[in-house]
């Protein structure tokens, strides 16, 4: 699968922008699902919409290779650092390293 050049520079321009960036698509139950979780954490995510990016399609052509998915849903960004996506946040969050990956990258004081 290939993707537009500068692609990847744009993905780390925005992921690093802010100390949560979620990557979502407005169709996507997942990507809210993630909002939700990390709300309900004390986090307030920078929320990506790629359905609003000129370059969303190519973003996630590039995420679905990252990933090796065909369907990457939310992709989540901490701390600048591609973390995953659904599966791989859930999966921190479940193993407690989620929380502090949080404190970490300055979302989370308490």
């Amino acid at each position: 699968m290939q993707y537009k050049m500068g692609v990847l520079e744009r993905i780390e321009k925005v992921a690093s922008e802010n100390a949560v960036v979620i990557f979502s698509k407005r169709s996507c139950c997942m990507c809210h699902a993630i909002q939700r979780l990390l709300c309900g954490l004390g986090v307030n995510p920078t929320v990506h919409d790629l359905d609003d990016d000129p370059w969303g399609e190519d973003m996630e052509s590039a995420f679905m290779v990252l990933l090796s998915t065909p369907n990457p849903g939310p992709v989540v960004f901490i701390g600048g650092k591609l973390v995953g996506a659904m599966d791989r946040v859930m999966a921190a969050h479940i193993n407690a390293s989620l929380v502090p990956l949080l404190k970490q990258a300055g979302a989370l004081w308490l």
